[in-house]
């Protein structure tokens, strides 16, 4: 992992004390999962899912995966889906070049592919791009679907194949595009879910 970052993720985990005792129980449920695929020594698939693939699913599928390399949780796969296909959001490609990702576009297109990397190992690339939650690049048995906004677990009411769902849902930071706060509570946003997905995997044993 890159240095910085990891220095970043330091930090996020100095403020577990942030997150409420509820919050902490739902966030729970998901390192059981993630405990008993690897205790069992299976893949440990994890999708998060927003409406848009747009914002908040595309911060879960980066930070878990960041929080499975920063504590050396092995065999983690990370996907990211909506009930409808957009493009990964500028905003939030923003806040998370902010965090010291290396970010870069494959091409540009109205929905591009975006390689994010976190340290300078090929299984430290996440190759990101807005898309529906059964897409073939997402896992189609044996996931997780973890919900990061309400309008997605309303919306999206049968995944096959998912073992676990879960909503853990963020407030939405497209509600401060074009105002003075919009790139601080982009940032909010990406790191409350950081902190989220590393307390998660904090757990693991």
């Amino acid at each position: 992992m890159f240095e910085i970052l990891k220095n970043h993720c330091d930090h996020l985990v100095n403020q577990f004390d942030s997150i409420s005792d509820e919050r902490k129980e739902l966030l729970a449920k998901i390192a059981d999962y993630i405990q008993s695929k690897k205790v069992a020594n299976l893949p440990i698939k994890l999708m998060y899912v927003c409406t848009h693939n747009s914002r908040r699913s595309h911060f879960g599928q980066i930070w878990a995966a960041v929080a499975a390399d920063y504590f050396g949780i092995k065999n983690v796969e990370t996907f990211s889906g909506g009930t409808e296909a957009t493009a990964f959001n500028p905003n939030a490609i923003e806040a998370l070049n902010a965090t010291s990702f290396k970010i870069s576009c494959e091409e540009i297109t109205e929905n591009p592919t975006y390689k994010v990397a976190f340290g300078p190992e090929e299984n430290q690339l996440i190759n990101c791009f807005s898309k529906v939650y059964n897409n073939q690049f997402n896992p189609s048995s044996n996931f997780a679907a973890i919900m990061t906004c309400s309008d997605a677990e309303k919306n999206c009411p049968f995944i096959p194949g998912v073992e676990l769902r879960i909503g853990t849902s963020y407030s939405d930071p497209k509600a401060f595009d074009g105002t003075p706060q919009q790139s601080e509570k982009y940032l909010e946003r990406s790191n409350q879910i950081g902190i989220e997905c590393l307390f998660v995997f904090s757990m693991i044993k």
